[in-house]
């Protein structure tokens, strides 16, 4: 009696199902990460209230302020309503810039040796800390919206923009938490990355649309702020958040610049992160 050959699937059936699962995996792996960061929350939620303060004073006495300055062109927008969009951004900027930090004390702690020795792909520990930081600064969204409608600013309450608005903040806020993690990766100390990371702050803001157009600008602050991200995340929130259509490109290349950034900071960190436990 002869034994027929079992079936054997396709190779190319093989190798998709297996990076189907290696995807289902690796975002499994990154959403139980962003987990754990988000718990964090519930242990300090005063320090959501005090990240509040500073888009409060911002709007309330810088805005109110040069409101009355007639000298920055803004087109038919108030300068209230230019700068609003800006504010949450410098928001999510401010608080997602030292997520390296919360590295640092989790390396002294041992917290991070046990997570290395997990299983877990190392750029989907960090999409989890990107994660973590985008919810973390979805409290600066809510903030800034209760602020901007008590100060008159007309704000485009349509769901799916208020939507557009919290995908951008999470997408800005893991690009910029990411490029904390990687100074961290580098510095390895709290002193570094707390000097390294307000070295970077200023000249991210200030080189951005955040509170004055880009027109204005001398030539060469142009080119730096065409290449900065914070541009286009100003640029995003300025067209989602507003009534009047005030974005200088398009919202499409705006998430595409974003997305691509922050997918490439994230592929790059995974690489560096276990460069902190060494």
């Amino acid at each position: 009696m002869t034994l027929q050959p079992r079936d054997v699937p396709h190779n190319d059936w093989v190798k998709t199902n297996r990076v189907g699962f290696t995807v289902r995996e690796f975002i499994e792996k990154a959403l139980v990460a962003a987990e754990l960061e988000i718990r964090k929350l519930r242990h300090d939620p005063i320090q959501l209230f005090t990240r509040a303060v500073q888009p409060v004073l911002w709007l309330t006495i810088f805005g109110q302020v040069f409101t009355q300055v007639r000298g920055i062109p803004t087109g038919n927008l108030s300068y209230i309503d230019f700068m609003t969009p800006g504010i949450l951004a410098q928001s999510v900027l401010f608080m997602s810039i030292f997520t390296g930090l919360l590295v640092i004390w989790e390396k002294d702690l041992g917290i991070l040796h046990k997570l290395m020795v997990s299983p877990a792909p190392r750029a989907a520990l960090v999409l989890g800390k990107a994660i973590g930081a985008g919810v973390r600064c979805l409290s600066q969204l809510v903030v800034v919206y209760a602020v901007a409608a008590l100060l008159r600013v007309n704000l485009d309450w349509n769901p799916l923009a208020v939507l557009g608005v919290a995908i951008a903040v999470m997408l800005g806020a893991a690009l910029f938490s990411t490029l904390s993690l990687i100074v961290a990766c580098w510095a390895k100390t709290h002193e570094r990355v707390m000097g390294v990371g307000q070295l970077m702050m200023m000249p991210l803001f200030f080189a951005s649309n955040a509170i004055y157009p880009i027109s204005i600008m001398p030539p060469w602050l142009q080119v730096l702020s065409r290449l900065n991200p914070l541009t286009y995340l100003v640029d995003a929130l300025r067209d989602l958040m507003l009534m009047e259509q005030a974005g200088s490109y398009s919202l499409l290349l705006n998430f595409v610049v974003l997305a691509s950034v922050t997918a490439v900071l994230i592929a790059f960190c995974g690489r560096l992160y276990p460069r902190l436990v060494r």
